[in-house]
């Protein structure tokens, strides 16, 4: 941990939240004096601090400890590289339109890389009254599911969260173009086209 680099970090931190020395300090139940001494790189954050600390500044610990906020590139409003994560553990289902850190549970999660649909895991879209009409046979137990549908057009997403022992299909309104992502909680995330 560079203690100059996680200062400055600090530093900007409390100004952009518009807090003194002090405010921040109090907040942490800690003195003015350290909160200086950290903004001068003389001493860095003690590692039981940083988690109320990255509270109370609204940044990542792991962000804190980098001492840099490297911003994303901008996205260009580009639906069609959406992401979709989903935790293991409570079956969120988390998208971002760019580069992100996403969390859930306490844990990492990676996105969700497409694969084209199979036999297994097909989706029949039939065009209905200005609608897509999704049905499929997939399994839909307790341990075995599908989690999502999402339609996937240039400028939106259409998203619907699936549940265990929920019925076979699902309605969207009708968007030109795009692709419909579907996520197994098994076997991950396929794609369709509309």
């Amino acid at each position: 941990m560079d203690c100059n680099k996680v200062g400055k970090l600090i530093f900007g931190l409390r100004k952009e939240k518009g807090l003194t020395q002090k405010q921040l300090a109090d907040s942490m139940n800690i003195s003015d004096k350290t909160i200086s001494k950290w903004e001068r790189g003389l001493g860095c954050p003690d590692v039981s601090l940083l988690h109320e600390l990255s509270e109370v500044l609204g940044v990542n610990v792991e962000k804190i400890l980098l001492g840099d906020l490297d911003p994303n590139s901008a996205d260009g409003g580009n639906m069609k590289k959406v992401k979709f994560y989903v935790c293991s553990s409570c079956g969120n289902v988390i998208t971002s339109t760019g580069e992100a850190e996403i969390s859930c549970c306490g844990r990492k999660m990676s996105a969700l890389i497409p694969k084209p649909s199979d036999e297994k895991h097909h989706l029949n879209v039939e065009n209905i009254e200005g609608d897509y009409y999704i049905t499929f046979s997939h399994e839909m137990g307790k341990k075995h599911y599908l989690n999502f549908i999402a339609h996937i057009a240039y400028d939106r997403v259409l998203f619907v969260k699936l549940y265990p022992e929920q019925a076979g299909e699902v309605r969207f309104p009708k968007q030109y173009g795009g692709l419909i992502y579907f996520g197994c909680n098994q076997h991950g995330m396929w794609v369709n086209e509309a």
